[in-house]
């Protein structure tokens, strides 16, 4: 049973007043708060007051507050209402408030929280990687995320395009009665999903095995400055961060920075030397990060308890390439794991153009090849 985090109304109004007045920011906010213990009484302190511990700026922007507090508080308290046992404001004293948030040099004073709170309490994994991820990083975001969480860790993650996608759903396939699921830790108030295409994945995560998270107000727009500060959350929670696949400049190598700031593991999955997703990971492995090939390689890093390992796939839940029919299939073979083009293949297989292409079409409509931009083609998984 998870605590009661339901906020008296008068302690609700003095911390959405405090946390989200505009020109106030969250350093003058903590020390209005450590001054005067309470935001009910950092909020009644009065003008000379917040000038003298948080400055001109900070008490002028908490006399004109260019949002209307009334309306914020009204409109928090109904969303609260309309299913309290899925909602929550949580703060700094909150039990349920995450302790390893507590333990960065940034913790959010508010967060917003819609689905399984207990699911802050569970060991957590973050899973980070390219909006653009090739589908070989699709199928590791998923196999790797369903592996961790049926290990019983919780999977973190964006809910972008990509990867992180890829991660929300692998974990919710893989959670169980036991452990396991997964949090999205969002860049918007938690009213609206951003990218809009994740409407029925973010629904999936409050309604079933997985949690909502956010510091920002109800209303709150996809403005650019908000996913920096997502990534520090998604970092700070988790005992480590796996980069799937990321380009060098890349939010991504910006949430494993983190992870190294909060003094977190950062792991990374090797790939292709051609492909300009693999080569985040390759830096990041230069610097330190533990290459993984598989989940088990997290697990065991961790010491978490190792899962039974599934009968249909390598080690640590991730197809290793190497079934029967991977040794038997010549265009399995031709293909390799890179993204080749098909006068690539026609010459390594010697094979007839229209044999060739009758055959690519039937693995790509099985799944186990993906047809790429630029005429190029790559074997999914096992396939």
């Amino acid at each position: 049973m998870p605590p009661d985090t339901a906020l008296p109304a008068d302690e609700l109004r003095a911390w959405l007043r405090l946390v989200h007045c505009p020109g106030l920011s969250p350093g003058a906010a903590r020390r209005l708060l450590a001054a005067f213990g309470s935001p009910q009484r950092a909020v009644a302190a009065g003008a000379g007051a917040w000038r003298e511990v948080a400055g001109a700026d900070a008490a002028q922007a908490l006399q004109q507050p260019s949002l209307d507090p009334d309306a914020l508080f009204d409109g928090t308290r109904g969303w609260l209402a309309a299913d309290p046992a899925r909602r929550h404001v949580l703060t700094l004293g909150d039990p349920a408030y995450p302790g390893a948030l507590l333990e960065t040099a940034d913790p959010p004073l508010l967060l917003y929280a819609q689905g399984r709170i207990d699911l802050l309490a569970l060991p957590s994994i973050a899973i980070v990687g390219s909006r653009h991820a090739t589908p070989g990083g699709l199928d590791n975001a998923r196999a790797f995320a369903t592996h961790l969480s049926q290990a019983g860790m919780v999977v973190v993650s964006g809910l972008a395009l990509g990867v992180d996608g890829a991660a929300h759903d692998g974990a919710l396939a893989g959670a169980t009665a036991f452990g396991g699921g997964t949090i999205a830790v969002v860049g918007t108030g938690l009213d609206r999903v951003y990218p809009k295409r994740h409407h029925a994945l973010a629904h999936r995560i409050s309604e079933e095995a997985g949690l909502m998270l956010s510091e920002f107000a109800l209303g709150s727009m996809p403005l650019a400055s908000h996913f920096p500060r997502r990534n520090r959350i998604i970092a700070g929670l988790t005992l480590g961060t796996l980069v799937v696949e990321a380009a060098v400049q890349s939010g991504s190598l910006i949430t494993a920075r983190l992870a190294v700031e909060c003094g977190r593991e950062v792991f990374a999955i090797p790939g292709s030397i051609h492909s300009p997703q693999s080569r985040g990971c390759h830096r990041l492995i230069k610097e330190g990060a533990k290459l993984v090939e598989t989940a088990d390689d997290i697990v065991q890093e961790l010491r978490l308890p190792l899962p039974p390992t599934p009968p249909t796939a390598g080690a640590g839940g991730v197809p290793d390439g190497r079934s029967e029919g991977s040794r038997r299939d010549p265009l399995l073979e031709a293909l390799g794991h890179d993204p080749v083009t098909l006068d690539a293949l026609s010459a390594r297989l010697g094979w007839p153009t229209a044999e060739l292409l009758a055959r690519l079409l039937e693995m790509e409509l099985d799944g186990r090849l993906a047809r790429l931009p630029g005429g190029l083609f790559q074997r999914r998984g096992a396939g």
